[in-house]
């Protein structure tokens, strides 16, 4: 049996830009490419080169479609990876939308800044462009859940619900004989559309690669404090702005307001989702349920099939960027449901420059909101925060609500993890340092695990 390392080369003390290179003697498998988010100096890593030639790894092995997992594919293809990108149906069609919106926003947003001046580089310029993603797309395949493949000469990987997002995996690989469990991201028991996660397959691990984002908390509120919050709002004269992400936050959302105005706990007003990524997403969403996925919750389907799930009955889609913009004048109560869910690029951008100053209008932070980022800015409760060069005063009510979040919380990772067998080593990554430190001693408390937090870079032999 030869030696087996894996290198962290990101989500290490940091939620984003999750990258584990696993290496045997015949192989080097990465597992996630994502983008690193949130604070400046975070953001600037993506610039760095990579600490490994790209040529030299055999294949990627990506868990689910969020940026912070796919995000750095573009950069790695153009630099020199050559071989395939292994991923769920779902996830490669998600990844796709996903990759082509974030070309677009860099390329828009450096232009953008060099019209207004305010970016320190002479010539902005995008980390890649619609040409690297289109490159990097070919080199796709797909895998099926719960079906072992073959992915180099001595690498398999094998795939399971992990109920995330559409097409999201928890992943075992074996490399050498050696068993690694990747979570990915983990999610919970309550989505209102796909399953609950699978439990962890009875092996015997040599390693087990966990997420922390969630790891320090409890998700504890309801819907009723979202209703609440849009009564509230709606009493005002006001209107609420919903920064989601563009896959399966704004679904979840749409469910959970068609629930709440059938029910009646909130009144029927117009519904604006503004985003082309969220729109194709929801599609995609649709296309799920009218296929009756073997993702889905058993009945899902039949209770739909003759309804759309996500459209109480005023939902207006904003695909056009002049249909976007009409959203400034409009003077209705109403809800904007837009992208990216944590305030960082995207439309929302410019609903909240629209928005925040007028203290009859709600933002609703419905997700993680990592360090650096405007989202973390107004949960903190900044008084202003800096939008396109200029400071926008936050005068709007500012609300977190946690009950959409579609990552475990720190009882739902250790209730799930306890399933595996006493694993040889533990590694906690996807988090920040409080929420790594706090699962980590939970796991080493309840389940008498020996758990290490990695140093970005440091490698492990397994």
């Amino acid at each position: 049996m030869g030696k087996v390392t894996i290198t962290f080369l990101g989500a290490t003390s940091t939620v984003t830009g999750s990258r584990f290179l696993v290496s045997s003697a015949k192989s080097k498998i990465l597992v996630d490419a994502g983008l690193f988010q949130g604070l400046r100096e975070v953001r600037r890593m993506n610039w760095n080169p990579f600490p490994v030639d790209p040529k030299t790894i055999d294949a990627v092995v990506l868990t689910h479609a969020h940026l912070d997992h796919c995000g750095y594919l573009p950069l790695l293809v153009r630099d020199g990876f050559a071989g395939k990108i292994f991923a769920t149906e779902y996830t490669q069609k998600l990844a796709t939308v996903i990759l082509r919106d974030s070309a677009r926003l860099q390329v828009e947003d450096a232009r953008y800044a060099a019209e207004k001046g305010f970016s320190k580089h002479p010539v902005p310029l995008p980390l890649y462009d619609e040409r690297d993603v289109e490159s990097t797309l070919v080199n796709f395949a797909k895998a099926n859940f719960r079906e072992k493949v073959q992915i180099s000469q001595d690498a398999f990987v094998t795939y399971f619900p992990s109920g995330h997002i559409l097409g999201a995996g928890f992943v075992v690989l074996e490399i050498e004989e050696k068993l690694l469990l990747f979570t990915g991201d983990l999610g919970r028991n309550n989505h209102p559309l796909l399953s609950n996660p699978d439990l962890p397959p009875p092996m015997h691990f040599d390693a087990v690669i966990t997420e922390s984002t969630y790891g320090d908390r409890l998700h504890e509120t309801s819907q009723g404090e979202f209703a609440a919050q849009i009564n509230a709002a709606i009493k005002r004269g006001g209107s609420i702005l919903i920064p989601a992400f563009a896959v399966d936050r704004t679904e979840v959302i749409l469910m959970a307001l068609h629930d709440l105005i059938e029910k009646g706990a909130i009144p029927s007003i117009p519904i604006y989702v503004d985003s082309p990524m969220a729109l194709t997403a929801l599609d995609y969403y649709r296309d799920a349920v009218k296929e009756n996925s073997p993702e889905l919750r058993p009945g899902v389907a039949l209770k739909w099939k003759d309804a759309d799930p996500f459209d109480a009955g005023e939902l207006f889609e904003m695909r056009t960027v002049e249909e976007s913009k009409s959203l400034t004048n409009i003077d209705k109560t109403s809800i904007v449901i837009s992208a990216s869910g944590m305030g960082t690029g995207g439309r929302v951008v410019h609903h909240l420059k629209n928005m925040l100053p007028d203290p009859k209008n709600t933002v609703i932070l419905v997700g993680f909101q990592a360090a650096g980022s405007r989202g973390r800015s107004l949960e903190v409760g900044e008084t202003k925060i800096k939008i396109h060069g200029a400071w926008v005063p936050v005068r709007a009510a500012i609300v977190k609500v946690e009950s959409f979040s579609v990552h475990a919380d720190s009882f739902e990772l250790v209730e799930w993890l306890k399933g595996i067998n006493h694993p040889a080593q533990v590694f906690v990554v996807h988090g920040e340092t409080d929420a790594q430190e706090a699962l980590a001693e939970n796991l080493r408390k309840k389940l008498n695990w020996k758990v290490i937090i990695p140093k970005s870079a440091q490698v492990c032999e397994i």
